[in-house]
């Protein structure tokens, strides 16, 4: 799977057998830790073509499931829609890799669509054992927070019975719409219309009303509307009983496109005819390439989905369901950490229109094949990167490529990670410690905008995420009570302001399954000096949390300096092993009681909660909460209503971090203005202490 330039570069020239040396020596001399899992980590490896499709056979063999391919243009049908790794039991991963026991059984979490019932219901299982199955189990859920029929995410298939409706459904409006925009959902050609649909469906559970923004297709549709919304109710697995419910234009609501069509012809319609040039943008934009001096042979290697770098050794996935995972966390051979991934990413919209009230994009709900997408060498990623293909099983029937889905590359950190000069240049304490960090990148693309996400890895021992979003801002039409929510950067559309905000999970095992949580404040002391003077110094103030409700932090008030996670153990200068959390995020402050509050987003009020492990809260979302935020199968806020005991035990760190976007004149939104994360460093750490 790696790609060496320099190698290549080299075996132009040379015959075969020296080409075999030449790549014998590269491997010899490439840094490895001084210790090795072994083979050990293929635990965490997601499933190969070949298991896909062992398992998707199986399936289809289940003469009693009654499934049909998920292409099938319909609703009423049974049908696979997700397959992912179904990582095992910790416990029993741990009690694999740490004590020898026999692997765990690999199995595959399957998501399937029964829409053929009398009652439609979306229902999870495990097969296994892979890589040939011969059972299934239903994964069941908690009774109350059961995924209901209503709540599943949209498919291909509906998509294209949504684009089907829709284009018969605003027939009468064919004149109206070339009138004001030379644009149509009817037998166009090149200037058609196309639409973004605004989630969650509905304002209560059970509902399946969505609002469309009609928009002309073209590059950065997003940014080309047309003063046109429909809501469309399409709940029924019957695509002939999906209605239209409301339309809006330009300011007023109307029942149906029939009655808009006939006031439009009567002259009652405060039409906007769009008369902006519109030039059809063929060149492909301009792409600065990244260049990074990179050693001839990268330090570092990969064994399937397990990296070594020098005293580092992880393991990845990008999990389908959610996103990236990092797994079984080394550094020096000790484990700092289980788990570190990224749970969900919302984006809210600001907005006084039909479609701007209501948008809360959580991107966990969108299927990958419209997120994930090739990462561009010498653009996304330095020119050695080494590149990575992912293969994923979503709303689909075969197993479907993704290449250049991830990239790993070595940069300058930019500064000494440790510097210290003194004037005796042969004294010892002039010391210096090359900067330079791994970096692991991947990408995802939601509606109109890009998320760069970086996990990072440096020589001392810290780890750092990094979340940096860019694209095109989503423009709504021009209404007069829209200027407390959007700016203008065109005559008559406006941008929305938004907030984006991003949820962590981090298992942290730090030499061990058994930790503490405290946190260190710095705080002003008074001092009386003498008879009259005053003086203030700055002391530590330290606090223990022994209970979840007392490490759960809401927003609006200021976490405290150093937040610690603590093993058990101490080292032989008497302190505890430890980890340092600091949470970098341009949100103080969660001004959002309306939608903050439902269950499914209830993970949003905290920017940091502290809880003890559990097999049954692996996550904080789902793929159903976007859908049906108000009684979802994964509600966070039940993590801590649990209130356990915390002191000494496996524990969970969840993160919030995030920032507010208010668009300008520019209608592309940089990376460089738009970034939050955290970073994991050790504080009091001794290996093999």
């Amino acid at each position: 799977m790696l790609s060496f330039r320099a190698m290549k570069m080299a075996q132009r020239n040379l015959p075969l057998a020296w080409v075999a040396a030449v790549w014998l020596l590269q491997v010899a001399m490439a840094e490895r830790p001084r210790w090795s899992l072994k083979g050990k980590p293929q635990v965490f490896m997601d499933l190969t073509p070949f298991e896909m499709k062992m398992v998707h056979k199986f399936l289809m063999d289940r003469k009693e499931l009654e499934l049909q391919p998920s292409e099938i243009p319909t609703l009423a049908k049974n049908s696979v829609y997700l397959m992912e790794m179904l990582l095992p039991r910790k416990k029993d991963v741990l009690d694999f890799l740490d004590r020898g026991k026999r692997s765990p059984v690999r199995e595959a979490r399957v998501v399937i669509f029964f829409g053929a019932q009398e009652h439609p219901n979306v229902t999870e299982f495990a097969v296994g054992p892979l890589p040939l199955p011969i059972y299934m189990r239903e994964i069941a859920p908690l009774p109350e927070h059961h995924p209901s029929w209503a709540s599943r995410p949209i498919s291909k298939a509906e998509y294209r019975l949504i684009h089907q409706t829709l284009k018969k459904a605003t027939e009468p409006l064919d004149e109206f719409f070339i009138d004001i925009t030379n644009y149509s959902l009817k037998d166009c050609d090149q200037n058609c219309l196309t639409f973004t649909y605004v989630a969650p469906q509905g304002i209560k559970p059970g509902q399946r009303s969505s609002w469309f923004i009609l928009q002309r297709y073209m590059a950065g549709h997003f940014l080309k509307p047309t003063g046109l919304q429909i809501l469309l109710d399409h709940g029924s697995t019957d695509a002939q009983d999906w209605r239209v419910e409301r339309v809006w234009y330009n300011g007023k609501l109307y029942n149906s496109p029939e009655e808009l069509a006939q006031k439009y012809e009567n002259g009652e319609v405060a039409a906007v005819v769009i008369v902006e040039p519109l030039a059809k943008d063929t060149e492909q934009p301009r792409l600065s390439p990244i260049n990074v001096a990179e050693q001839h042979l990268p330090p570092y290697n990969i064994e399937n989905n397990t990296v070594y770098y020098r005293d580092w050794v992880f393991s990845f996935r990008l999990q389908p369901s959610s996103g990236m995972q990092i797994l079984n966390v080394h550094f020096q051979g000790v484990r700092i950490a289980y788990e570190v991934s990224v749970q969900e990413a919302v984006a809210q919209l600001g907005g006084h229109l039909p479609a701007g009230i209501q948008p809360k994009y959580m991107d966990v709900g969108w299927g990958p094949d419209r997120v994930t997408h090739q990462l561009v060498q010498g653009v996304d990623c330095p020119d050695t990167a080494t590149f990575l293909e992912v293969i994923h099983h979503y709303d689909t029937d075969e197993p479907v490529s993704y290449p250049q889905a991830l990239c790993l590359f070595e940069i300058p950190a930019g500064i000494p990670i440790t510097r210290h000069f003194d004037s005796d240049l042969n004294s010892e304490s002039s010391t210096r410690m090359k900067g330079r960090r791994l970096v692991l990148r991947t990408t995802s693309t939601v509606h109109h905008y890009d998320y760069t996400w970086d996990f990072i890895f440096y020589p001392d021992g810290a780890m750092e995420t990094q979340m940096k979003a860019s694209g095109l801002v989503q423009s709504a039409f021009y209404q007069p009570e829209e200027m407390n929510y959007f700016s203008q950067p065109r005559t008559h559309r406006f941008s929305n302001i938004h907030t984006h905000l991003v949820h962590y999970r981090i298992d942290l095992d730090v030499a061990g399954i058994k930790n503490s949580f405290q946190s260190l404040q710095i705080v002003g002391k008074n001092i009386t000096k003498g008879l009259r003077h005053l003086v203030t110094r700055d002391t530590i103030k330290q606090t223990n949390y022994s209970r979840g409700h007392q490490a759960a932090f809401l927003f609006g008030k200021p976490l405290p300096n150093y937040l610690l996670f603590s093993n058990l153990h101490r080292s032989h200068h008497g302190h505890r092993n430890s980890y340092d959390l600091q949470i970098y995020s341009k949100v103080h402050r969660v001004e959002l009681p309306g939608w903050q509050k439902k269950p499914g987003l209830s993970w949003a009020r905290y920017p940091l909660a502290v809880t003890k492990y559990r097999d049954s809260e692996r996550c904080s979302s789902s793929i159903y909460n976007q859908y049906n935020p108000w009684n979802p199968p994964v509600a966070f806020k039940n993590f801590i209503r649990n209130n356990t005991n915390i002191e000494d035990k496996d524990l969970v760190a969840w993160v919030t971090v995030g920032f507010h976007n208010i668009a300008d004149s520019k209608v592309n939104l940089t990376t460089s203005e738009n970034s939050a994360g955290f970073l994991l460093r050790p504080f009091d750490f001794f290996h093999g202490s």
